[in-house]
């Protein structure tokens, strides 16, 4: 579903990537793991087309994202792509409703349609008496859960987190690593993780170790 080739990337004289060949298979949940510094969120921010490589092609399901400029490059990755950090990024203004409705008013739809899909969304992760929530009356788990509910709103192919668990304590990381084998199951999810977490890594399908900018074993 997702091939890189040849990923390069730099920051003036320091070389993060240096040649990155992956192949990450439709409804494959796999994470990417190794030290601080190696580049593993440089790659995830590339896979997920918000930084591109100097040299390199990323295809999702054979569209060269490379390609793609400007509003066709948002558009692509507004429809394809969902996004869960460290970090939940809810906006502290919104309910917990509004925050998961954003993207889907970003691609186009009617505040009924997105409402309706957020609601059914939020219900299935636990959060039905919370849509009218702001993430300030939210616990932590809470929190993350109305995010990985505004990556999955628009339907996309794959699923980019970024140290997910990072920011939760014991009981609320091991029910995120639970979920994000749901939403395998149950929305026919690739989802792709950049983590320190040795647990979550060992329930993946499969583990990418990157080190100094490379590709240990098993592309």
């Amino acid at each position: 579903m997702i091939t890189t080739q040849g990923i390069t990337k730099s920051y003036g004289e320091l070389k993060v990537l240096k040649g990155i060949d992956i192949e990450i298979k439709d409804r494959e949940v796999v994470s990417i793991v190794g030290a601080s510094g190696a580049g593993k969120t440089t790659l995830l921010q590339i896979i997920g087309t918000l930084d591109k490589p100097d040299n390199g092609t990323v295809l999702f399901n054979g569209t060269d994202t490379s390609k793609l400029r400007g509003k066709a490059l948002s558009a692509f990755r507004n429809s394809h792509i969902g996004f869960v950090f460290q970090f939940h990024q809810l906006l502290p203004e919104f309910t917990a409703l509004e925050n998961v409705c954003i993207p889907a008013y970003i691609a186009g739809k009617g505040r009924i349609e997105a409402e309706a899909k957020a609601s059914e969304i939020l219900g299935f992760l636990n959060l039905s008496e919370r849509l009218g929530h702001k993430p300030s009356e939210l616990s932590g788990g809470e929190q993350q859960r109305v995010a990985v509910a505004r990556a999955l709103i628009n339907n996309p192919s794959v699923i980019l987190a970024d140290e997910p668990s990072g920011n939760l304590d014991s009981e609320n990381k091991n029910e995120l690593h639970k979920l994000f084998f749901r939403l395998r199951d149950s929305f026919g999810q690739t989802i792709v993780i950049v983590t320190h977490d040795t647990q979550l890594a060992g329930m993946s399908d499969r583990i990418l170790r990157i080190k100094d900018g490379m590709i240990l074993n098993g592309a």
